[in-house]
């Protein structure tokens, strides 16, 4: 005899009920696992910094003692305790040494990545960042790697870096949603090759879950192409998101090549027609981003309004760089920020 679709309903309705269950209990299981293992591994580390103190500071006895805890260690506990992996629960000791801090969300797998992280500043606002969003390792690992801390505190003083440091990264204001360079990597587009602003935003959508990341906190994905119609003209923008934390729509313009002041006053268009238009009484105002190859400090400078809150321009960069290339670069853009501030005042 066949099932009604109300036993069926019901069926699924159990097992989902079920699923559910055992799926918080599987999550619940690894997540203690994962506590006991972090725990573990900083308790191996700081008995192996003790144990070295009183060995008097003796590099050779301090060499013996991993190399023989290693052997020992391998034949009764398994892989995982080669002497690397000794000197990095060592030093995850010395750089944590606050076992009550640890974040209960990362894996050691995080823990070792952040390791890597030799500015204690840029080390405490990973270690932050991927707790609160909840990165995997991946995403992590990434984001170390394009410098997201340096791009950050780019445009912030002393304090502000600071912040960064101890809170995270926080949006406050329109400009702190704003990173220069944006890094694209993912994309697959070749640098030195030439490609439309179209091949660059089917690329973004593509790796939407990835541009969202680059993108930062609070965005969520609402167009492309997005028509608007202005005294009988139609107009389309590249990409609009809304971003939940600043409660404001954020459109985006991609430009292939060097920022020009049209593209400034196009994107200043479409921020009014949103506001007028679009932006709900109780939402704040748009904000506008120009995301180019290539920008000159002097056209923002003299096309945007010095109080603008709401129109940004942007550079991307299509390949991961070295960290002393983008340190070198994001030095030359801090002077020019400095020096733009001096011909303000």
């Amino acid at each position: 005899m066949s099932e009604t679709p109300s036993v069926q309903s019901g069926i699924q309705q159990t097992y989902e009920q079920i699923r559910e269950i055992l799926e918080e209990a599987r999550a619940g299981v690894f997540r203690a696992i994962n506590a006991a293992m972090v725990a573990a591994y900083w308790e191996v580390g700081r008995v192996i910094v003790e144990q070295q103190q009183q060995g008097q500071q003796r590099a050779e006895y301090g060499k013996r003692l991993l190399i023989e805890l290693s052997r020992r260690l391998t034949a009764e506990f398994g892989r995982g305790f080669d002497r690397t992996n000794l000197q990095q629960m060592r030093a995850f000791y010395l750089a944590y040494p606050n076992c009550d801090a640890l974040r209960h969300e990362l894996s050691w797998t995080h823990y070792r990545l952040l390791l890597r992280v030799d500015k204690p500043n840029a080390r405490a606002f990973y270690e932050t960042e991927a707790a609160n969003a909840r990165w995997s390792t991946r995403e992590l690992e990434r984001q170390i790697h394009s410098l997201l801390f340096e791009r950050l505190a780019l445009s912030r003083d002393k304090e502000g870096t600071m912040s960064l440091a101890e809170k995270g990264h926080e949006i406050q204001q329109p400009v702190d949603l704003i990173k220069d360079p944006y890094v694209l990597e993912f994309t697959g587009l070749p640098q030195s090759e030439r490609y439309l602003e179209s091949d660059l935003e089917q690329a973004l959508i593509d790796k939407l879950r990835e541009f969202l990341l680059e993108l930062g906190k609070g965005f969520a994905f609402m167009a492309r192409q997005q028509r608007i119609t202005i005294g009988g003209q139609h107009y389309w923008i590249d990409l609009v998101f809304y971003n939940r934390l600043t409660r404001s729509f954020v459109l985006i313009d991609l430009k292939v090549g060097a920022l020009t002041h049209q593209d400034l006053g196009q994107m200043q268009m479409y921020v009014n027609y949103y506001q007028r238009d679009i932006t709900a009484a109780d939402e704040n105002p748009p904000i506008g981003i120009v995301l180019c190859a290539d920008k000159s400090e002097a056209v923002v400078r003299y096309t945007l309004p010095e109080d603008n809150q709401q129109i940004f321009a942007s550079r991307y960069k299509l390949y991961l760089p070295t960290e002393s290339e983008l340190a070198a670069e994001l030095q030359r853009e801090r002077q020019a920020i400095e020096m733009e501030g001096r011909l303000r005042k």
